[in-house]
């Protein structure tokens, strides 16, 4: 018989906010993450973008400095939401054999290895600082947040691009199914606004160049959209056991009712166009959930702002909702606070599970006239969900074909 798995606990630090409450209610005001960067590289290196989603507090200004210095960003990013996340959940009693972690990041410590090789380039082998593999490691994230909360039942990295950290999600509600640990820490981080990234999706056409408006250039679903806009940050969850959390006496926000994942198998950036992957994922999300199309309230859309991306997830939901999916309210939060890479599934997790509290879908900014082929339900104001059950996916796609989908109900 399947357990029942609940969040007891969010964290987050993004581009609208130090913490998940503080990202919640910038996101709900309307407002936007995104700003010019001030740094001389953009003008050095002639980089045709010049904006993103910078985290909106510093996570070296969060953690303690002996701390903050041996890690990646994209560590420090992890470490911060899950000890927010775990705050937020009361600080479990549990033992460190039974406390697990499902981290995901898409890039890893990209900062770390090209400052390295910097360094190398500049000053010689010998000033390279001896923790540079250990920090720009993929799995830097997964051992920071797991040696620092003595988390020993495992601690494991998903790196699936985009759709990485959602994938860290279903993988967490699969680890406590199989009764590998009572109490779960999962979530992403991402940590990648540097010229080279910067540069090398603006070769490939895939970022907005709205360098005059960048608070407005992440427009999903609009009819002038042109690309995405990175972010950075990191979002956690504190997933457990109903058995465990109400032995505990632990407020419980929602339940993780099950997930999908699968894979395009189509081309290494671009989504296969009739969204027959995603729409798998959507439909495997439901099954484990034991729910059926029909009781979906609220979608959290992965949303990019890409001319070809937001088409073909609509198309994978029409495919599983038929024409229901255009009164379904659905928000593309990305459009506040740009794309976390392997980071932002985590971060719209936590939003989805504040919506389904709030009975809020937060609102869709910066769509001026909406793409009458991608008749969705959005709003610049957040949407009242009502009153009765509910029932919310959240989505994710990833370049190479990575689909990942989580449901997640209402808890009374």
């Amino acid at each position: 018989m399947a357990k029942k798995i609940v969040i007891t606990g969010v964290g987050a630090s993004s581009p609208l906010g130090g913490t998940a409450p503080e990202s919640w209610a910038a996101l709900l005001a309307g407002e936007s993450g995104v700003r010019t960067l001030p740094y001389k590289w953009v003008e050095q290196y002639d980089l045709p973008v010049h904006f993103a989603g910078e985290a909106k507090v510093r996570p070296d200004q969060v953690l303690e400095r002996p701390v903050a210095k041996r890690l990646d960003p994209s560590s420090q990013f992890a470490l911060v939401a899950a000890l927010e996340a775990l705050a937020d959940a009361g600080n479990p009693e549990v033992a460190p054999e039974r406390l697990g972690v499902d981290w995901a990041t898409g890039i890893g410590g990209v900062w770390s290895l090209l400052d390295a090789w910097d360094t190398l380039r500049e000053k010689g082998p010998r000033r390279v600082m001896p923790l540079t593999v250990p920090m720009l490691m993929p799995n830097a994230p997964s051992a920071a947040v797991s040696m620092h909360l003595e988390a020993r039942a495992y601690a494991r990295t998903v790196a699936s691009a985009c759709a990485s950290s959602t994938e860290s999600l279903v993988n967490a509600y699969e680890h406590l199914q199989l009764g590998l640990a009572d109490v779960v820490i999962a979530g992403g981080s991402e940590s990648a606004i540097h010229p080279i990234t910067v540069a090398a999706f603006s070769s490939m056409q895939a970022l907005s160049r709205r360098n005059d408006s960048p608070e407005t250039a992440s427009r999903p679903y609009a009819v002038d959209r042109d690309g995405f806009v990175m972010g950075e940050g990191g979002a956690a969850l504190i997933v457990e056991t109903e058995e465990h959390a109400l032995a505990r006496g632990a407020r419980i926000y929602a339940e993780l009712a099950g997930g999908g994942i699968t894979s395009d198998s189509y081309h290494i950036t671009a989504p296969e166009p009739e969204g027959l992957g995603a729409s798998r994922a959507v439909r495997l999300a439901l099954e484990t959930a034991g729910a059926s199309p029909d009781e979906v309230t609220h979608i959290n859309a992965h949303a990019t702002s890409t001319p070809t991306g937001d088409g073909a997830e609509y198309n994978a939901l029409r495919s599983v909702f038929g024409d229901r999916i255009d009164g379904i309210p659905v928000s593309a939060t990305k459009a506040a606070h740009g794309h976390l890479l392997g980071g932002t599934g985590a971060l719209e997790a936590v939003f989805t599970v504040l919506a389904l509290r709030d009975r809020l879908a937060p609102p869709t900014i910066n769509v001026a006239e909406q793409d009458p082929e991608i008749p969705l339900t959005i709003s610049a104001q957040p949407m009242p969900l009502g009153d009765g059950p509910q029932l919310a996916l959240s989505n994710s796609f990833g370049f190479g074909g990575h689909n990942a989908v989580v449901a997640i109900r209402s808890y009374s």
